[in-house]
C-alpha cells in the first residue's frame, strides 16, 4: 500500500511554492510504501532502530517463525527472552513486550489513539518506551497517513530542503516558515524532500557539503 495523495495536494503545493513545484514536475508521482497497521508499525520501528534493512528483515522473519502472527496477544504471551532471541537487544525486546502487554490489556488503546489530533497522537506514541518524537511522527505519516507531517528532526527532510531551497543550514525558524507554507499537505512535501535527498535529481547538490 502506498501513501495516498493526488492532484489536489500536488496543485496546492505547486501554487504555494515555486521551487518545490519545479521538483514535483520533474519527479512526478512518488510511490512511498506505508504500513496501515499501527501496532505492527510500532513494533517494526522499535526493531529497525540503528540496524540495516537486511538485518531488520531477518529479525522480522525470525519473529514470524518463532511467534507466528505479530499481534498484541501473541507478543504479550511469550517471554521477553523469546523475542530477544529473534536477533535484537534485550532492551528492544523489553520495549516490544511492554507495548504488547499495554495494548493487549487495554491500557494503551490503539483504536482511540488513531482518532486523536496529530499532536495528541505524537504525545501518546512518544510516551511508549522506545518511541521518541521523530518515530511518532513517522508513525503518524506512514501508518495513519496523516496529511500534514513535516518533521524538523528528520535528517532526510532537512537535507532535501537544503537541496531544494539552496540553504547551507535549515534553522528552526526557517523550517517553520516552510512548514507554514506547505501546510496542510506537509506529508506530500516530505515525500518529495526525501526523494531529492536520496538522489532522485542528481543535478541538485547539497549546499551543506560545499
Amino acid at each position: 500500500m502506498n501513501f495516498r495523495y493526488g492532484k489536489k495536494e500536488v496543485e496546492y503545493l505547486k501554487a504555494k511554492d515555486r521551487k518545490l513545484g519545479a521538483v514535483i514536475d520533474r519527479i512526478g508521482h512518488v510511490r512511498f510504501e506505508v504500513d496501515g497497521d499501527l501496532f505492527s508499525g510500532v513494533v517494526g520501528n522499535i526493531v529497525a532502530q540503528q540496524i540495516s534493512g537486511k538485518a531488520f528483515a531477518t529479525i522480522m522473519q525470525r519473529m514470524a517463525e518463532s511467534i507466528g502472527d505479530i499481534t498484541a496477544e501473541s507478543l504479550s504471551k511469550v517471554e521477553t527472552r523469546t523475542i530477544q532471541r529473534c536477533g535484537m537487544s534485550m532492551k528492544k525486546a523489553e520495549y516490544i513486550k511492554d507495548f504488547a502487554v499495554k495494548v493487549a490489556s487495554g491500557a494503551f488503546d490503539l483504536a482511540r489513539v488513531a482518532t486523536l489530533p496529530d499532536d495528541e497522537v505524537i504525545a501518546a506514541l512518544s510516551s511508549l518506551r522506545g518511541i521518541g518524537v521523530w518515530t511518532a511522527e513517522m508513525l503518524l505519516l506512514f501508518c495513519l497517513q496523516r496529511p500534514d507531517v513535516l518533521s524538523f528532526g528528520d535528517f532526510g527532510i532537512q537535507k532535501g530542503m537544503r537541496m531544494v531551497y539552496r540553504h547551507r543550514k535549515i534553522t528552526k525558524a526557517l523550517f517553520q516558515k516552510y512548514r507554514r507554507r506547505l501546510s496542510p499537505y506537509g506529508s506530500v512535501a516530505s515525500l518529495y524532500f526525501w526523494s531529492v535527498a536520496n538522489g532522485e535529481l542528481p543535478d541538485l547538490t547539497d549546499p551543506a557539503s560545499r
